[in-house]
């Protein structure tokens, strides 16, 4: 009956537009007045629609206003309006019958309110349609089935209510079609999106849509994307959503979807994300979830999944995010899950695991959250978790795990919640230096340690921290003071280590100079200079290991040019990536440029700040000369606020972060420095962001160094905007003109 209904209409359309076409054939003359006059009833229109409120006493012609675009014949094609600091303009104050030759209307991220009126289904030419991040609520009218040549409709973050109309389903050149974030849209997904046979794109996510998942989805075979997040959908997962071939992300979550995950879903290869957390789906997780090799992210936590985790999963080599938590899943981990290299994040906890942790969780090099909390393992904490160098948060809580802490825990420098509690872990707290990076969120209660706490661990956490072991002792409120005489033994240990140590450094220090003096008399100065000089890869990394990683310099390891050379992207072998600032052949000649390499290596290698770039070496050789730091996987700040999408990443959160964070290494280089440091090339281009968004002055060419009895000025170099304090300009003054330089610069960069 739909088939028939849509069939026909479009018929009675089709037959419409050739008689219209036929009469302004036949009457060539008044269809020219006739244009004439529409193009006048469209002026008149915008006037008094007042939305351009304040063009109300200008004489221009409309199509050269703010926002309007006219064909040639005068006719308006496309409004565009985004005015936001003026005065709420009404949706329906504008005439949309006044306008048949619209082709495209956007009104996003306006002071725009009202409801959608009837009259805009008279638009029937548009294509675009998008009313976007508005004040605009009430229904979605039946009219907008008329627009059917429309391939984008967008009316996400408003507040609309009631159904989703079916006559959707007669837009069947639709490409993109968005009602996310209006909270009220209710009823059910009608069947008709099923005839959008060109539809990439559905999002209809945070409203109060309930009902049952149409069967009918699954018609939809172009769509790549399909979010219902955040609804009250019921049901089950439909079979038919397997026939969606080129689905990329599919989210179901936040619903109140039962049944279990049909087997079929493994047929979606093209699959990058998947979710189906916070619903109340039952069974076993199919193992034909091992067929998608191009997951990325998959998501089934806070469900009531039972049985295993299938051995396919071995197959997800690619997937970077597994969160399966808050299920009733059993048995032991599979060895498998351990080859999953690319692993950044993985969630196990409050389930029914039992099994050990095995010593091949060291392989997970990139992990970054690794959270196993109530379950049934036991046995070891194996000592190859030391090798999770990336780790910032540790869960292994409420566990039936025993033995010791390994000492190796102390290599995880990056470190920022531990939490070991409700275990039975035994033997004293090894002093390390985890504790440092960990500060309040570190729980050791409920097992069966024993021993003095390490004094560095006393200042920085309570009772709660320890409470309920076998023997811990410290001066910390509410725990016992621990027996003199192992203060006593403690004493004894530490001076006698102490004073063995001295006698072999001095000792060493002693050979060593010997074998320098025997080596200095024997060895000819080499003619080209040092080869190359490093302090952080014990001696492990060439010259020759640079020049086979960039293939000597091949320009398709090129990420940058700078002030006064190129930037290389190098993998070494150690696994280690590391950016590489090179002289070009004709920069080495020039006295400037080999003052400013020379410059900033001599800066570099006097200063360590963690808002700083880490000068990892330098090769100084007639025949190449460069420059080694840590690699800054974001770029400039420059770059990415130049970049719409990761502008929108880097929030005012993140961006306050930046600010405070370049703040911190000025007042470190002006003021604990000695002598100060005066960089005088602060600008956007100079802050390297790593993949966490961290900032990094970068660029030390043109700093110098501010001799307090010099009578010498600091001559202006680099970029005009930022120029660094004087020596006895406070602390204070020098953040806040640099917070101001760079808060200006990220208000106009919008």
């Amino acid at each position: 009956m739909e088939w028939c209904f849509i069939t026909c209409r479009a018929l009675v359309v089709s037959m419409v537009l050739l008689l219209y076409n036929m009469l302004l054939i036949s009457s060539p003359p008044a269809a020219a007045a006739t244009t004439e006059a529409q193009v006048e009833a469209e002026a008149e229109a915008l006037r008094n629609s007042t939305w351009w409120w304040y063009m109300e006493n200008t004489t221009s012609h409309h199509c050269t206003w703010e926002g309007i675009t006219c064909n040639t014949e005068g006719h308006v094609v496309r409004i565009t309006y985004s005015y936001i600091d003026g005065k709420m303009v009404e949706l329906s104050k504008l005439k949309f019958s006044s306008f048949p030759s619209l082709l495209h209307l956007n009104v996003s991220h306006s002071s725009m309110y009202g409801r959608i009126p009837d009259e805009i289904g008279m638009l029937t030419k548009l294509t675009y349609l998008r009313i976007s991040e508005c004040d605009v609520y009430g229904e979605l009218p039946v009219s907008l089935g008329n627009l059917i040549l429309l391939e984008e409709l967008d009316l996400a973050y408003n507040n609309l209510s009631g159904v989703i109309p079916s006559s959707l389903g007669y837009l069947k050149n639709l490409i993109h079609l968005d009602l996310s974030f209006n909270y009220g849209l209710s009823g059910v997904i009608p069947s008709s999106l099923g005839f959008l046979k060109n539809l990439k794109y559905l999002d209809l996510s945070i409203n109060e849509i309930n009902g049952s998942i149409p069967y009918q989805i699954g018609n939809l075979k172009n769509l790549t994307h399909l979010y219902l997040v955040a609804n009250s959908l019921s049901g089950v997962i439909p079979s038919s959503l397997a026939n969606l071939s080129n689905l990329e992300y599919l989210f179901l979550n936040f619903n109140r979807i039962n049944g279990s995950i049909p087997s079929e879903i493994g047929n979606l290869k093209n699959l990058v994300q998947l979710c189906f957390s916070h619903n109340s789906l039952i069974g076993t997780i199919p193992p034909s979830l091992g067929h998608l090799t191009n997951l990325t992210y998959l998501h089934l936590f806070n469900n009531q999944i039972q049985g295993g985790i299938p051995l396919s999963f071995g197959h997800l080599t690619k997937l970077t995010d597994l969160n399966l938590c808050d299920n009733q899943i059993n048995g032991s981990i599979p060895p498998i899950i351990w080859n999953l290299k690319n692993l950044i994040h993985l969630r196990l906890d409050h389930n029914n695991l039992t099994g050990v942790i095995p010593s091949s969780l060291g392989y997970l090099i990139h992990l970054n959250e690794f959270n196993i909390s109530g379950n049934r393992i036991n046995g070891h904490i194996p000592s190859t978790i030391g090798n999770l160098n990336n780790l910032t948060r540790l869960d292994l809580s409420d566990n039936l795990i025993h033995g010791k802490i390994p000492s190796q825990v102390q290599n995880l420098k990056c470190l920022t919640y531990l939490n070991l509690s409700h275990n039975k872990l035994s033997g004293s707290i090894p002093t390390l230096l985890i504790y440092d990076h960990i500060k309040p969120s570190l729980d050791l209660s409920h097992n069966d340690l024993e021993g003095h706490i390490p004094f560095e661990l006393q200042s920085k956490f309570s009772q709660g921290s320890f409470d309920n072991n076998k023997g811990l002792c410290g001066d910390i409120k509410g725990l016992p003071h621990c027996k003199e005489e192992y203060k006593t033994t403690r004493i004894i240990v530490i001076s006698l280590s102490t004073t063995l140590f001295l006698f072999f450094v001095v000792l060493g220090f002693l050979l060593l100079s010997r074998k320098t003096r025997k080596i200095q008399t024997k060895v000819i100065p080499t003619k080209n200079g040092d080869i190359f000089s490093v302090w952080n890869y014990d001696g492990k990394i060439a010259y020759e290991d640079i020049i086979k990683a960039t293939e000597d310099f091949d320009i398709k390891y090129c990420i940058g040019t700078g002030g006064y050379g190129s930037v290389y992207k190098a993998q070494l072998p150690t696994g280690n990536v590391v950016a590489l600032k090179k002289l070009h052949g004709w920069e080495r000649d020039e006295a400037t440029y080999l003052k400013s390499f020379q410059n900033e290596v001599q800066i570099l290698s006097k200063i360590r700040h963690r808002n700083i770039v880490k000068l990892q070496g330098y090769c100084l050789h007639k025949r190449c000369m460069f420059l080694i730091y840590n690699y800054m996987g974001r770029g400039s700040l420059y770059c990415v606020l130049s970049n719409e999408v990761e502008a929108l990443e880097l929030d005012w959160i993140k961006r306050v972060n930046v600010v405070k964070s370049i703040v911190h290494a000025v007042c470190y280089m002006h003021h604990d420095c000695t002598p100060p440091i005066i960089h005088r090339d602060i600008s956007s281009k100079n802050i390297l962001l790593d993949s966490k968004l961290n900032a990094f002055l970068s660029d030390f060419g043109t700093a110098r160094l501010l001799h307090p009895d010099s009578s010498n000025q600091t001559l202006i170099a680099g970029t005009y905007g930022y120029i660094a304090p004087g020596k006895y300009t406070p602390v204070f003054l020098s953040a806040f003109t640099l917070s101001i330089y760079l808060l200006n610069f990220w208000l106009f960069s919008f």
